[in-house]
């Protein structure tokens, strides 16, 4: 499963950086930091030339990452969960952190619903108060 925009076309010879950020909803300043703090399966393959090329898997993974930073994972448990998808036949592990991490995003969506409900509530009573007057 791929979390890419379906119109990302991958050509032959992968992506450059600047394209394989866009694509994953990143900078290429955070990218490069990803790679840096090891959090890509593998370093990014490179062109002759040297210079970074991205191909689907890569893709793939990254904007896994990108769904989890924004769905408030910290960096320290994304780095643990990458050691175990390094590892084969981890895919208890992997399932163990992912149902931990869905467990405190709907808590957290829990008081966000409580927030907005409250939000509401004192909209609710603002617009009767001043239709009142």
């Amino acid at each position: 499963m791929t979390w890419l925009a379906p119109e990302v076309e991958i050509p032959e010879e992968g992506l450059p950086i600047s394209a394989a950020a866009a694509a994953c909803g990143l900078s290429i300043d955070a990218l490069r930091y990803y790679e840096r703090e090891g959090l890509t399966l593998a370093p990014a393959d490179r062109a002759p030339s040297g210079r970074r090329r991205y191909f689907e898997r890569d893709l793939s993974w990254l904007a896994s990452l990108v769904m989890l930073r924004r769905t408030g994972m910290p960096i320290r448990d994304i780095r643990a969960f990458v050691q175990i998808c390094r590892e084969k036949g981890s895919e208890l592990e992997r399932l163990a952190v992912l149902e931990t991490h869905r467990d405190r995003v709907l808590a957290q969506l829990r008081e966000t619903q409580g927030h907005l409900t409250a939000m509401e509530r004192k909209i609710r009573f603002y617009r009767e108060s001043i239709a009142k007057t």
